[in-house]
Protein backbone atom coordinates (compact mmCIF):
# COMPACT_ATOMS: atom_id res chain seq x y z
CA UNK A 1 0.00 0.00 0.00
CA UNK A 2 1.42 3.34 -1.13
CA UNK A 3 1.99 6.76 0.84
CA UNK A 4 -0.31 9.35 -0.26
CA UNK A 5 0.05 13.50 0.46
CA UNK A 6 -2.17 15.53 -0.50
CA UNK A 7 -2.72 19.78 0.18
CA UNK A 8 -5.94 20.75 -1.62
CA UNK A 9 -5.34 19.63 -5.24
CA UNK A 10 -2.16 19.08 -4.78
CA UNK A 11 -1.58 15.02 -4.26
CA UNK A 12 1.40 12.63 -4.64
CA UNK A 13 1.60 8.86 -4.52
CA UNK A 14 4.68 7.22 -3.14
CA UNK A 15 5.89 3.63 -3.50
CA UNK A 16 6.91 3.01 -0.30
CA UNK A 17 6.03 0.84 3.20
CA UNK A 18 8.44 3.07 5.44
CA UNK A 19 9.21 6.37 5.92
CA UNK A 20 11.34 8.92 8.33
CA UNK A 21 9.40 12.28 9.00
CA UNK A 22 12.57 15.11 10.27
CA UNK A 23 11.92 18.27 10.78
CA UNK A 24 14.04 21.15 12.60
CA UNK A 25 12.33 22.95 15.77
CA UNK A 26 12.06 26.36 15.37
CA UNK A 27 13.14 27.95 18.50
CA UNK A 28 15.56 25.12 19.86
CA UNK A 29 16.72 24.42 15.69
CA UNK A 30 16.84 20.48 17.20
CA UNK A 31 16.54 18.02 14.19
CA UNK A 32 14.03 15.58 15.10
CA UNK A 33 13.04 12.19 13.33
CA UNK A 34 10.24 9.60 13.15
CA UNK A 35 10.49 6.46 11.35
CA UNK A 36 6.83 5.15 9.87
CA UNK A 37 5.60 2.09 8.51
CA UNK A 38 2.38 1.39 7.20
CA UNK A 39 0.49 -1.50 8.04
CA UNK A 40 -2.88 -2.55 8.01
CA UNK A 41 -3.54 0.57 6.54
CA UNK A 42 -2.29 2.67 8.95
CA UNK A 43 0.52 4.29 10.38
CA UNK A 44 2.52 3.08 12.51
CA UNK A 45 5.47 5.02 14.61
CA UNK A 46 8.41 2.65 15.17
CA UNK A 47 10.67 4.63 16.52
CA UNK A 48 11.32 8.64 17.49
CA UNK A 49 15.10 9.76 17.40
CA UNK A 50 15.90 14.07 19.28
CA UNK A 51 19.29 15.01 18.03
CA UNK A 52 19.23 17.03 21.42
CA UNK A 53 17.08 18.81 23.84
CA UNK A 54 15.52 21.64 25.13
CA UNK A 55 11.99 23.97 24.51
CA UNK A 56 9.66 20.53 25.21
CA UNK A 57 11.65 18.66 23.16
CA UNK A 58 13.36 16.67 26.46
CA UNK A 59 13.44 12.97 25.21
CA UNK A 60 11.73 10.59 27.68
CA UNK A 61 12.98 8.63 30.81
CA UNK A 62 13.30 5.15 28.68
CA UNK A 63 15.48 7.29 25.56
CA UNK A 64 18.81 5.65 24.61
CA UNK A 65 21.18 8.06 23.20
CA UNK A 66 22.96 6.39 19.87
CA UNK A 67 25.21 8.27 17.33
CA UNK A 68 24.28 11.35 18.84
CA UNK A 69 20.47 11.25 18.80
CA UNK A 70 18.47 9.97 21.86
CA UNK A 71 15.86 7.23 19.88
CA UNK A 72 12.78 5.93 21.92
CA UNK A 73 9.43 4.74 21.40
CA UNK A 74 6.19 7.14 21.13
CA UNK A 75 3.01 5.37 22.82
CA UNK A 76 1.27 6.63 19.53
CA UNK A 77 -1.56 4.42 18.89
CA UNK A 78 -1.77 3.65 14.58
CA UNK A 79 -2.96 6.72 12.88
CA UNK A 80 -5.09 6.49 9.82
CA UNK A 81 -3.23 9.98 8.66
CA UNK A 82 -0.99 12.88 9.62
CA UNK A 83 -1.16 16.23 8.93
CA UNK A 84 1.51 18.49 9.20
CA UNK A 85 1.07 22.16 8.70
CA UNK A 86 4.01 23.84 6.21
CA UNK A 87 4.10 27.51 6.23
CA UNK A 88 6.86 29.53 5.28
CA UNK A 89 7.69 31.01 9.16
CA UNK A 90 9.79 27.45 9.70
CA UNK A 91 11.56 25.22 8.14
CA UNK A 92 9.58 22.85 6.17
CA UNK A 93 9.20 19.01 6.99
CA UNK A 94 11.45 16.24 5.05
CA UNK A 95 10.20 12.79 4.27
CA UNK A 96 13.17 10.67 4.11
CA UNK A 97 13.30 6.94 2.16
CA UNK A 98 15.87 4.59 2.19
CA UNK A 99 18.20 7.10 3.82
CA UNK A 100 17.64 9.88 1.37
CA UNK A 101 15.60 13.14 2.50
CA UNK A 102 14.12 15.85 0.84
CA UNK A 103 11.66 18.21 1.71
CA UNK A 104 7.75 16.99 1.51
CA UNK A 105 7.24 20.03 -0.60
CA UNK A 106 9.38 19.29 -3.39
CA UNK A 107 6.92 16.13 -3.52
CA UNK A 108 4.15 18.38 -3.97
CA UNK A 109 4.98 20.56 -6.68
CA UNK A 110 2.82 23.98 -6.83
CA UNK A 111 2.25 23.92 -3.04
CA UNK A 112 0.61 26.88 -1.26
CA UNK A 113 3.04 28.65 0.58
CA UNK A 114 0.83 28.48 3.83
CA UNK A 115 -1.46 24.74 4.07
CA UNK A 116 -2.06 21.77 5.82
CA UNK A 117 -0.64 18.29 4.15
CA UNK A 118 -1.89 15.23 5.10
CA UNK A 119 0.17 12.14 5.08
CA UNK A 120 -1.87 8.84 4.75
CA UNK A 121 -1.53 5.39 3.52
CA UNK A 122 -3.38 4.77 0.37
CA UNK A 123 -4.73 2.77 -2.61
CA UNK A 124 -2.11 2.49 -5.61
CA UNK A 125 -2.88 5.74 -7.84
CA UNK A 126 -5.20 7.33 -5.39
CA UNK A 127 -4.98 9.98 -3.24
CA UNK A 128 -7.91 12.11 -1.55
Amino acid sequence: MPLCLAAGAVTAVLAVQSFTLAWTHSIAKTRWEEDWRIEDRMLVIAEAHIRGSGAGMEPPADAVLRNGAWHYKPAVKPLSALRLSHSPYTAGYELCVDGQCAPLADHLPGLAETTTVAVYPCESGTAK
